[in-house]
């Protein structure tokens, strides 16, 4: 009879440990927390001063001395699809800084030219003058599809992003 063969011993190997510090995981957090915020706001100052070209007569006037309701609403509306664009555009970064920095920063820029070009391309196609629309001083149903059309054009760029 032969023997019977031994079972070999079993060779653990030790799993790598994770090392990181919950104050580091926190730092970081923070500081990508931090930068896009920093990015968040450049982007929606940038929208502002886009919007400011494109609206006539100075928009901080119109909102801030004119109470303006048309410069305002259209210039929230715009603000407020900004704001989606890059909120979704930091969701969609995976946790990787640099890229997602990278990424919203290209998304937003993109997403206030393309509301730009649709707010004058209602002017000539539609017929919905802004220039007239920001001289009313009632609130004006051609100032409500413009802002509608600029969360919707948001929405878009955001869903893009995606």
């Amino acid at each position: 009879m032969s023997p019977t063969p031994l079972p070999s011993p079993i060779v653990q190997v030790p799993m790598p440990v994770d090392t990181t510090s919950l104050a580091e995981i926190l730092g970081r957090g923070a500081l990508a927390i931090a930068a896009y915020a920093a990015l968040g706001v450049i982007l929606l100052i940038i929208g502002f001063y886009v919007l400011d070209l494109a609206i006539p007569g100075k928009l901080s006037q119109l909102i801030k001395v004119d109470r303006n309701p048309n410069a305002t609403l259209l210039t929230g509306s715009g603000l407020a699809a900004v704001g989606l664009i890059v909120s979704v555009s930091i969701w969609s970064s995976g946790g990787a800084l640099h890229e997602g920095l990278l990424a919203t920063l290209v998304f937003g820029l993109v997403g206030i030219a393309v509301q730009t070009v649709a707010m004058v391309a209602f002017d000539k196609v539609a017929g919905i003058s802004v220039r007239e629309l920001v001289k009313e001083p009632n609130l004006q149903p051609g100032t409500r599809l413009l802002a509608v059309t600029h969360m919707v054009i948001g929405l878009i760029t955001a869903a893009a992003v995606i």
